[in-house]
């Protein structure tokens, strides 16, 4: 399974990426919008896991061009805010597989990327 991991917290980045490697998944990690589309286009990706607190781009024009390219590919939103609390993110997002707190413990993110991911 490949996972991308999109988020500017490098030291947060590091930890989610050694558990999911752990678990089988090869990991690639960007740290911008424009990192994250370079990586969706080089390779086939099962599931991103994708901050919506980017400071370099936008989460939501990543999500887009991975529904374009890869539209099996299942979007995993992490934030630090409660704003899309209602679910309404996944009327915004079709791709989208689930919505999580950025500090929810790196074992359970590990077991909601392997539910999500299939191969490709």
């Amino acid at each position: 399974m490949h996972v991308l991991i999109v988020e500017g917290d490098r030291a947060l980045t590091e930890v989610w990426k050694r558990h999911l490697e752990r678990h089988g998944a090869v990991v690639s990690v960007a740290t911008s919008q424009d990192d994250a589309v370079a990586l969706i286009r080089q390779w086939p990706v099962n599931v991103i896991v994708l901050s919506l607190d980017l400071t370099e781009g936008s989460a939501f024009a990543v999500a887009d061009f991975a529904s374009y390219r890869i539209p099996e590919a299942r979007v995993i939103f992490v934030t630090r805010s409660t704003f899309f609390s209602d679910g309404s993110i996944f009327q915004l997002v079709p791709n989208t597989a689930a919505y999580i707190a950025s500090q929810t413990p790196p074992e359970d993110l590990a077991a909601i990327v392997e539910h999500h991911g299939s191969p490709i």
